[in-house]
């Protein structure tokens, strides 16, 4: 196990993961995450709002998908647009490392802004060589 070291400067993409984590105050993640958000740079996908509000639209839980929402939209997470070239980034992705789609386009996403560190909980991200990925499972004291 390690222990999470913040870069100084540049972005931290957050996967889709761990705004619901944070949001749906999950432990041990959500305390992880929390130095995170109040060092700011976080950057995501606009695929993030599809995947974090599949759970709160089954359950018809407005207030829920309300609070992703609000979260997504704030000034303290910018938001990466689904453009050609993410897309054309995530099928190389894909045809190299055999990710699925929606962590193909993340991975794009991140290395086309330059994210400083790119932060999941799903394992299947360390294929990807470029990508300077932290695994939060090792990250848990």
């Amino acid at each position: 196990m390690g222990r999470l070291i913040l870069p100084d400067e540049g972005a931290i993409y957050l996967d889709a993961n761990c705004f619901i984590y944070s949001v749906e105050h999950i432990e041990p993640y959500c305390t992880l995450l929390q130095p995170i958000w109040q060092r700011g740079g976080i950057v995501t996908s606009e695929l993030t709002l599809l995947e974090v509000l599949v759970k709160p639209f089954q359950a018809g839980d407005e207030s829920l998908q309300a609070t992703y929402r609000e979260l997504l939209d704030t000034a303290e997470v910018e938001r990466l647009p689904l453009t050609t070239e993410v897309l054309e980034q995530a099928a190389r992705l894909r045809a190299t490392t055999g990710i699925k789609t929606p962590d193909a386009i993340h991975a794009a996403s991140s290395l086309i802004r330059n994210a400083a560190l790119f932060l999941s909980n799903d394992k299947g991200f360390q294929k990807i060589p470029a990508l300077s990925f932290a695994y939060m499972q090792d990250l848990l004291p």
